[in-house]
């Protein structure tokens, strides 16, 4: 899991919304969160992994919204964005919010996880990340994100629960057969009941019992064909006397068959007859009548269209007159409309000359208002103009006594750096002290007989201390040997070969006092001086450290120094005093109040210039309205006199005695006249235009209508003449003769197939007659001689198919047997397979009894975890101290300064059970990482650093250093100032009493 950007409002400290950008931090390799106590680092962990899981650890899972939201906000909202070991985008939200009427009442407003897919984010089915990061809650905080309190967990589990954490880590759940091979062995069984089920239904079947079967089949196949061929004869002779007897049958029916034809020919002939006269009438009369028919339905359609013509015709000339009547009824008006049109122009003319008269009377009204209005705004304009004038002459004099703002402002930025520059400088003052002071404190530890030493005895004391320390390894070596020898020396007999000169006889053995004793006390003695070595190096070691550190620092307060001497020669002002502060913020407060004054002032002078502005822009656009005003007036005039003269009809002195309205209402009724009458005229002309094609058209229908009845007439007469020739021709009576014969309406076609088919009968059937007569003429059929020998066939036929059956039954019975065998033999190699593999399955259900095979392989990952481990651990405590696994597969420590025995982990400091924990983790963080074959892996640790000494913290930080080389990343959450300057990139989290926790990016 890498993490890419992380959202929080409302969680804990957090009031107000915070996003982590973890991009720039990844990136480094290594980076760290920092803060005081309690201002919110720890938050950070707890918000990715309640965003990703929706528990929290500390908090358990009642109540956990409500104790983790601010008091001081109505909602908590987590949003985390991250990759998984695939390389996929993901984004998870989770938001509550306060009941507004109950304050300690939260609701739960969701949880959505996206993917990024296509730049879209796209909502997922479930929120479940655990298929997404292969890791539980509890295994998530053990190895990619670990908080306060989890760090050990690892070492201090039990090895049923390690064991339980290696499965769900590694998957190692995968290796746990147990129920796959008890399934595996429960099929196996029922497999082989079933088999030994199936086996106990083939005891009859043998190759004995096959062999009688074909023995006896043979014997039956004989007497089954000796019947066949008994069967064949007599069916042959039955046959013949069959063949007979059904053509001596056939030839009866045959003759009944004709006799029934013989009585149906006449009618036949009859049909024929009648056919071929209908058929003959068909022909010759039956269009000529049918056009007969249509001519005289021609003729009384002929008929009415004329009398609805003579009708249509008789209306539109009616019509015609009524029209011609109205229009001779309005033409006089309608010829004077010219001279009604102009009165209607003079009318409007001499309304819109009572108009422009009005407008004029009015003009003269406003004209005399605004004149009067343009003297009042004329005195505003003066009025406000003295008032500019005195405000002006007012600022003027405030402007002699201001201070130049630019000089202020240098000024105020040059006293605000010199303040600065002198703050860092007593802030170094103060950390020089303070390493002074430690290396004073360092250097008090240590003392010799009771008494402080000086720092320039302490070289001299640690060359005494190793001097020492070689005597008593000198001495150490020499009683090792001494001891070895008196150990050759006892073992030595006479005739054994010396190990050493090889001699056969020993005549003067080496005999050494006890020396054991000797030998503890240097060894507790080279003990007691290493502890006083080692002391003295590390002493020496942070005091090398903070005389660097000091060194720094007192070049910075030089720096600071000569920077703060360079800022005073820069103070150029010469109305302000350099060491005078107080003086330069009077002055500047009181041009301040100046500038504040003049500003004010200034504004006045504005606003009051708008308000000359606006009086001037009132006084022009007034006298441009009188202007207007006066201009329109003439205009109107002019616009009245050229209205009189353009009038042709009416004078405008007959209506000076009316008003408005009248002329008005004068005019209405006049254009409705006028419109009426022209509208009426030429709508009658339009339809007087219409009417006279119509009746031309009309007239000419009546003549096409005449001149058709005629040529209808005349075909009329033609096609009786034809009929009735016709008639004669065929000897028939008379036209309704003919009408009857057709009136019978036969089918033809139908008819004269059903004659042919009869005589086709007829006929086959007097030659099949004939022809059997002549096959039966000189023999004869014996009824009884027939049944006797169908008798004969039906007994064989049964005694065949008898034996017939039982030859059947016994080849069915031996393919059955032989199948069976078969299978019998199929079964017993299955069995034999069968019971092999449940051998097998047993061994398999001993090996994973209990999980065990899962604890073999969880006790190989352990082993690779320690051996991955003791590559850091081995190195921060400088080669001591090592990792392994004993026999129950709990953590011991190898202590290599006690003869690389054995102990347990319990044992360890704080300071290296962080060191051992913090090597663990990397390991089982990179396992996880390589299992899931991720390019990156992540790591955060959230306590410890405070337990390590200088050069445990400067291993430990080089050991985290260097997994920047191996693709490695790590984030660190401390309070430790001394990693926070060393660290490339980081965050720090400040408190601020009314804002919350704050984040900031550092470098």
């Amino acid at each position: 899991m890498l993490p890419i950007q992380l959202t929080i409002e409302g969680l804990y400290s957090y009031q107000e919304r915070q996003t982590i950008d973890f991009t720039s931090l990844t990136e480094v390799g290594l980076f760290g969160i920092f803060g005081n106590v309690g201002s919110g680092k720890s938050s950070i962990l707890e918000a990715i992994t309640f965003a990703l899981y929706g528990n929290s650890d500390r908090l358990g899972k009642s109540d956990f919204a409500y104790n983790m939201m601010n008091l001081k906000s109505n909602k908590l909202f987590i949003e985390f964005e991250f990759l998984n070991h695939e390389n996929k985008h993901y984004k998870i939200t989770r938001e509550y919010k306060r009941n507004s009427k109950n304050f300690e009442k939260i609701t739960n407003s969701g949880v959505v996880l996206y993917e990024l897919i296509d730049n879209n984010w796209m909502p997922q089915e479930s929120s479940d990340v655990e298929p997404i990061l292969g890791l539980s809650s509890e295994n998530f905080r053990r190895t990619i994100i670990i908080p306060q309190g989890k760090f050990q967990d690892f070492i201090q589990l039990k090895p049923t629960e390690r064991t339980h954490m290696m499965k769900d880590i590694f998957n190692l759940h995968r290796y746990d057969l147990q129920d796959k091979v008890a399934a595996l062995n429960s099929k196996n069984t029922t497999n082989l009941n079933l088999l030994q089920g199936k086996l106990s239904g083939f005891e009859e079947v043998s190759e004995e019992i096959i062999k009688t079967h074909q023995d006896k089949l043979s014997s039956e196949n004989e007497i089954a064909v000796k019947l066949q061929q008994e069967v064949n004869q007599i069916n042959e002779n039955f046959q013949r006397l069959k063949r007979l007897k059904d053509d001596f049958e056939r030839l009866k029916q045959k003759k009944v068959e004709f006799e029934k034809l013989n009585h149906q020919k006449e009618i036949v002939q009859q049909k024929k007859v009648q056919l071929d006269l209908y058929e003959r009438i068909y022909h010759q009369f039956h269009q000529k009548l049918f056009d007969l028919k249509k001519v005289k339905k021609e003729l009384e359609i002929n008929s009415t269209e004329k009398e609805q013509q003579q009708k249509e015709l008789v209306a539109l000339t009616n019509q015609l007159e009524n029209i011609s009547t109205k229009i001779s009824t309005i033409k006089p008006y309608f010829d004077e409309l010219t001279t009604k049109q102009k009165e209607e122009n003079d009318l409007e003319l001499i309304i819109q000359i009572f108009d422009y008269q009005k407008n004029i009377n009015d003009n003269k009204v406003r004209t005399q208002n605004g004149l009067e209005r343009v003297e009042e705004v004329k005195a505003e304009v003066k009025a406000i103009d003295d008032q500019i004038k005195l405000v002006e002459n007012e600022i003027k004099y405030l402007a002699k006594n201001r201070i130049n703002s630019s000089n202020l402002i240098d000024a105020g930025n040059w006293f605000s750096q010199q303040k600065n520059i002198q703050e860092t400088a007593t802030q170094q003052q103060q950390k020089i002290e303070n390493l002074e002071q430690k290396i004073i404190q360092l250097l008090s530890t240590f003392k010799v007989e009771g008494e402080h030493i000086s720092e320039e005895d302490y070289l001299v004391n640690l060359n005494d201390l190793e001097k020492n320390k070689t005597v008593l390894e000198q001495q150490k070596t020499h009683i090792q040997v001494q001891e070895q020898l008196a150990h050759y020396a006892h073992n030595l007999h006479d005739g054994e070969a010396c190990p050493l000169c090889g001699a056969l006889e020993h005549p003067s053995k080496i005999e050494l006092e006890n020396i054991s004793d000797k030998a503890l006390l240097i060894e507790n003695e080279l003990k007691v001086l290493n502890d006083k070595i080692n002391l003295l190096k590390n002493i020496f070691s942070e005091k090398k450290f903070i005389d660097d550190q000091l060194k720094v620092e007192k070049e910075s307060a030089i720096h600071y120094k000569n920077l703060l001497e360079e800022h005073f020669k820069k103070f150029i002002w010469k109305e302000f005093d350099a060491h005078n502060f107080d003086d330069f913020e009077t002055k500047r407060n009181n041009t301040i109040s100046l500038e504040k004054s003049l500003e004010e002032k200034n504004s006045s002078i504005q606003k009051s210039r708008e308000n000359l502005e606006t009086a001037r822009q009132k006084v022009e656009r007034f006298s441009k309205e009188l202007e207007r005003i006066r201009v329109e007036e003439i205009q109107k005039e002019t616009q009245i006199q050229q209205n009189k003269n353009n009038l042709k009809v009416l004078d405008f002195n007959d209506f000076t005695t009316k008003n408005v309205e009248e002329i008005q209402q004068e005019l209405i009724v006049l254009k409705q006249k006028n419109s009426s009458t022209e509208k009426e005229y030429n709508a009658l002309n339009e339809e007087l235009n219409k009417i006279n094609p119509l009746l031309s058209v009309q007239k000419k229908s009546i003549e096409i209508n005449e001149k058709n009845k005629i040529d209808l007439e005349a075909q009329e007469k033609s096609l009786k003449e034809n009929i009735h020739l016709l008639l004669n021709e065929q000897q028939i009576q008379s036209i309704e003769k003919v009408e009857e014969i057709l009136a019978l309406k036969l089918n033809i076609s139908e008819i004269r197939k059903e004659v042919e088919q009869f005589t086709i009968q007829f006929e086959t059937l007097k030659n099949v007659i004939i022809e059997l007569e002549s096959k039966t003429e000189n023999t004869s059929f014996d009824e009884d001689a027939f049944q006797l020998e169908q008798q004969k066939l039906i007994e064989a036929e049964q005694k065949y198919k008898s034996a017939n059956e039982l030859v059947i039954q016994l080849k069915s019975e031996i393919d059955r047997l032989t199948k069976s065998f078969e299978e019998k033999k199929e079964l017993l190699i299955n069995l034999q397979e069968i019971q092999q593999r449940a051998d097998n399955l047993k061994i398999m259900q001993n090996l994973f009894y209990k999980a065990g095979f899962v604890q073999y392989v969880s006790s190989i990952y352990l082993k690779q975890l320690c051996e991955n481990a003791n590559v850091r651990f081995h190195r921060m405590t400088r080669n001591q101290l090592s990792l392994q696994i004993n026999e129950n597969n709990d953590f011991e420590i190898i202590d290599y300064l006690n003869e690389g025995k054995s102990r347990s982990v319990k044992t360890l400091s704080g300071g290296q059970s962080f060191q051992v924990s913090l090597s663990l983790a990397l390991a089982l963080a990179e396992s996880v990482q390589a299992d899931a074959k991720s390019e990156k892996s992540f790591f955060f640790i959230d306590e410890g650093f405070g337990t390590q000494d200088l050069d445990a913290v400067n291993i430990v930080f080089e050991t985290l250093l260097s997994l920047q080389k191996e693709n490695r990343i790590v984030g660190i959450i401390s309070h430790v100032e001394e990693l926070k300057e060393r660290i490339p990139m980081a965050l720090s989290v400040t408190k601020d009493e009314e804002k919350g926790s704050i984040i900031e990016v550092s470098s």
